[in-house]
């Protein structure tokens, strides 16, 4: 079984990074963007019988910071 974690930051936290990919693509004579966000895709191999319950206690403990992330899971 495989799962999908997509990590976004919440709404109104700073995100530099974005801002950088932004600037990047304006220098780059890319139009008519207002805004990039960035986030991370994690992608677990994971054993028969691992439960939504165990992979949203990794996002908490580890994968994403629940203070300024939020997550979602995908399973494939």
């Amino acid at each position: 079984m495989k799962a999908r974690v997509t990590v976004t930051l919440k709404p109104g936290v700073l995100d530099p990074q974005g801002r950088a990919i932004h600037a990047a693509l304006d220098g780059l004579g890319f139009a008519g963007i207002d805004a990039v966000r960035q986030g991370k895709l994690i992608e677990l191999d994971l054993a028969d019988g691992t439960s939504e319950a165990q992979v949203d206690a990794m996002c908490r403990a580890l994968l994403a910071n629940p203070v300024i992330e939020t997550y979602r899971i995908e399973f494939a």
